[in-house]
């Protein structure tokens, strides 16, 4: 059967030349993989994912206070607010942003926001960042695994991620409405970031478009966690990892009046790293195809282009 191959992370630890051999492969095809054997408990998804329900239940008027306005990079984003790039109709969606957590020291504050949680459901930061705190552990494994497949020392984003702008979103695509015609609940597109780990939903719906051009639904070991590749790493590695083509298509039949939830994590790099292609990367065959940014730059651009940030007029 057509469709993304699932490997076990605990093969890591016990053959890593293996392991990152058949991830770089998997990655190479499809951009995607399934990942099993990462070592979060499933109560840690569950419990996120049930106040990610109870977040969604709270009238609009209550949500709709936590819209900061700042890019969607914390807080409330609305019901068909964001826009794929290139799409012609907003997405079915509403989300959440939670990012890292901030105490004391801040290295980036311009670019690093204070969390919003909501007053009038206290139970639902705990859960948040524990689930937060371990899709962030699992991504720094899978990112030195894939640091070895291009080469690297296995600490090679050590520092490059610790201070990273990783997100993790909360999301619930409601009942399907009517009047929006034309849109689907999230329309193709290619996530910006480093790498995404996907938590949540156990029903059908996300697609990803082949290198043959087919829409392959998404069918993964039970309890295994999705991974794909975003565009930073993309670019990073001169695209010999790919950014992969995907989407949430809409529910048919009974299943159009059911909401779908799923708990998205955006690895991203710190602010001022540089997505110059690593040297390697770069030969006769496959020459350089975009020329160097800082991480935080390319950010704004994408956000630009998706709906979620409008650069602030001077005073």
């Amino acid at each position: 059967m057509n469709q993304i191959p699932t490997l076990d992370l605990n093969e890591f630890d016990k053959s890593p030349k293996e392991f990152v051999s058949h991830l770089g492969q998997a990655y190479q095809q499809w951009g995607f993989a399934g990942i099993s054997g990462h070592g979060i408990p499933q109560p840690v998804i569950d419990n996120a994912l049930t106040a990610a329900k109870t977040l969604f239940a709270l009238p609009d008027s209550i949500k709709s206070q936590y819209d900061q306005h700042n890019g969607g990079a914390r807080g409330y984003t609305p019901f068909g607010k964001e826009i794929a790039l290139n799409a012609e109709y907003h997405d079915l969606k509403e989300f959440w942003h939670i990012g890292r957590e901030l105490e004391d020291f801040n290295p980036y504050p311009d670019q690093l926001f204070p969390n919003a949680w909501p007053k009038e459901l206290p139970e639902f930061k705990a859960p948040m960042l524990e689930l937060y705190c371990a899709l962030d552990e699992l991504g720094k494994k899978i990112l030195s695994a894939l640091a070895l497949y291009l080469g690297e020392d296995p600490e090679y984003f050590t520092d490059k991620v610790n201070w990273g702008n990783s997100i993790l979103r909360p999301l619930h695509y409601p009942p399907l409405p009517q009047q929006f015609a034309g849109s689907i609940r999230a329309a193709a597109h290619e996530d910006i970031n480093l790498i995404t780990l996907l938590v949540g939903s156990k029903q059908s719906g996300l697609e990803v478009l082949s290198q043959q051009g087919e829409w392959v639904p998404i069918t993964t070991l039970p309890n295994a966690i999705v991974c794909n590749i975003g565009d930073m790493l993309q670019r990073l590695t001169n695209h010999q990892l790919p950014s992969t083509t995907h989407r949430v298509v809409n529910p048919t039949g009974d299943n159009v009046n059911e909401s779908r939830y799923s708990i998205p994590f955006f690895l991203h790099p710190n602010p001022d790293m540089s997505l110059a292609a690593l040297p390697q990367c770069v030969t006769d065959s496959r020459p350089l195809k975009e020329p160097p940014i800082i991480a935080h730059d390319y950010l704004i651009q994408r956000l630009e282009a998706i709906g979620l940030f409008k650069e602030q007029e001077p005073s």
